[in-house]
This record gives C-alpha cells, sequence and structure tokens, in this order.
C-alpha cells in the first residue's frame, strides 16, 4: 500500500509522462519545416486512432472476441454514418444516432 507521499508521487510521475511527450514536438519543432510527405502522414493519425477504437467495437462481440456482423451498434452506425456524410452535421448526426440506437433497442 502506498502512503500518501507515494501518491502524490505517483501522480506527479503521471503526470510529467504525458506531459513531456506533448511539449516536446511542441517545443522543438515550431522553429522547423516538416516535409510534405510527414505533414500528410501525421493527418492520417486521428482517423486511424479513431478507427481503431471504434471498429472492434462495432465487428466484434464478447469475450474471447468474435465476428459478429449483426450487432446493433454496426447495423446502426451505417445509417448515422449516411446522416454524418449527407448533413455535415455533428448536432444532427449524435440526435441520428441516438434516435436510431434506441430504434435498434427496441427491435432488437
Amino acid at each position: 500500500m502506498l502512503s500518501y507521499n507515494g501518491y502524490i508521487y505517483l501522480i506527479a510521475g503521471m503526470g510529467l509522462a504525458t506531459y513531456i511527450p506533448r511539449w516536446f514536438p511542441l517545443y522543438f519543432l515550431p522553429q522547423r519545416r516538416l516535409p510534405d510527405w510527414l505533414v500528410e502522414w501525421l493527418d492520417l493519425i486521428p482517423a486511424a486512432i479513431l478507427s481503431a477504437l471504434v471498429v472492434p467495437a462495432l465487428l466484434t462481440a464478447a469475450e474471447p472476441r468474435h465476428l459478429d456482423l449483426l450487432r446493433p451498434e454496426l447495423l446502426v452506425s451505417i445509417p448515422t454514418f449516411i446522416v454524418a456524410l449527407t448533413t455535415r452535421s455533428l448536432g444532427g448526426t449524435v440526435i441520428a444516432g441516438m434516435l436510431l440506437y434506441w430504434i435498434a433497442g427496441k427491435i432488437f
């Protein structure tokens, strides 16, 4: 069991572990021009991270994970994605997704 000081050191260490990797590029990169290919590659990281988080939740179920293409989440995500593409409205997409998920919960 950690003492009070141990918890303080632990929290401070976790803070540094998250702060330093964010500070490092902000401190050293403003003076430099990054190559265009690197900037384009860095622009793809948010989409890749979001896909890595969302796709397994939509396509797999239970533990151990197995493929399940009839999950309500997947069936709701398709029309919600279409709403997002056509309206380009975050609020409208969230409301449509919540409504569709509620309807899917009633049906399935």
